[in-house]
């Protein structure tokens, strides 16, 4: 990431101070003329004013370029310029796989609207708080599917969490299959940290990888795993088909707690119970509290002088003084 800022300075500021003289210079200037011009007696003045020229009425600003140029002269030794502040943030980014369970269960209507819906925006959220993260999305039920790879591409992953649905996949709950495809993910990550937030609401109960044995490849790959259990405690409402319509009933919550908590303890992570909308975001708030990336910013100051384009505008109203002088208005003098 980068900020850039533009700025004019002067290198000498104090010598714009010198512009307030160019007003007394010009007074004692004037004063000096009117001192200097004895006034001529005329018995008619009405030929005189026959014969007034524009060059005659040109004479009395011939002062004017000359006080113009001074005036940028001043302004070029103070040395104005641009100043380009550049601010450069170097991040050691965390690699992050969210790992999700989208079986059945995970349509209970103990969160709003349900599990899933409110694991996908609270998610989103998290995602959206990272912006120097690379991050993943795996989803499991009876089966584990990588949905997205681990990128920094936020807008990707955003979309790709939206478009997470229950009955994608076999169902049941293989939570070893879901973390080893995470883990699986995040092998080859040369992040300085290897995190996975591993979101289910059930019991593990299918998938040929026990959930043990992929915390412990987890924990050989340096990888801490976050484990949280989703639901009320006791009864949770289940919208249930029938020919009738949707209807909800009642079901028992069953987490396998005790297996979660081995799989954080194992891999230096924690675990963590929702019960409801707000806990979930109080969880998230805390995983993304204890993996703060690491951010470096140097700050560098760039300077492009400009004083060129004001000693110009002096030599061009100096050019011009001359010109006007000695060329346009020279018959006066003469």
């Amino acid at each position: 990431m980068e900020k850039v800022l533009f700025d004019i300075q002067f290198a000498y500021p104090w010598v714009l101070l010198l512009l307030l003289i160019l007003p007394l210079l010009y007074y004692i200037q004037w004063k000096g003329r009117e001192a200097g011009s004895p006034p001529v007696l005329l018995s008619d003045t009405s030929s005189a004013d026959t014969v007034r020229s524009w060059k005659a009425v040109l004479r009395p600003w011939l002062f004017l370029p000359t006080w113009l140029a001074l005036g940028f002269l001043i302004i070029a030794l103070a040395r104005p310029r641009n100043t380009l502040d550049e601010v450069k943030i170097k991040s050691e980014g965390i690699d992050i796989v969210i790992t999700l369970d989208v079986s059945q269960s995970m349509l209970a209507r103990d969160f709003q609207p349900d599990r899933l819906q409110a694991c996908k925006q609270l998610g989103n959220e998290f995602i959206s708080g990272r912006p120097a993260d690379r991050i993943g999305i795996v989803i499991f039920s009876g089966e584990s599917f990588s949905l997205c790879p681990i990128t920094s591409d936020h807008n990707v992953l955003t979309a790709q969490m939206a478009s997470v649905e229950s009955g994608v996949l076999e169902d049941g709950t293989a939570i070893g299959m879901g973390l080893a495809t995470a883990v699986n993910r995040l092998r080859e990550s040369t992040a300085k940290s290897k995190v996975i937030i591993l979101l289910t609401d059930g019991v593990n109960n299918k998938g040929m990888i026990d959930p043990l044995t992929a915390a412990e490849t987890a924990k050989t790959m340096g990888i801490k795993v976050y484990t949280i259990g989703v639901g009320t405690q006791g009864i949770a409402l289940f919208p249930h088909k029938t020919m009738l319509g949707t209807i909800l009933q009642e079901i028992q919550v069953e987490i396998d707690e005790e297996l979660l908590s081995k799989i954080a303890d194992e891999t230096g992570g924690k675990y963590f119970r929702a019960t409801d909308n707000n806990s979930l975001r109080n969880i998230y708030a805390d995983i993304d509290r204890m993996e703060k990336t690491e951010i470096e910013t140097t700050s560098i100051q760039k300077h492009t002088d400009q004083y060129r384009f004001w000693a110009l505008l002096a030599i061009l109203f100096m050019a011009l003084e001359v010109v006007m002088r000695w060329v346009v208005l020279r018959s006066i003098n003469d």
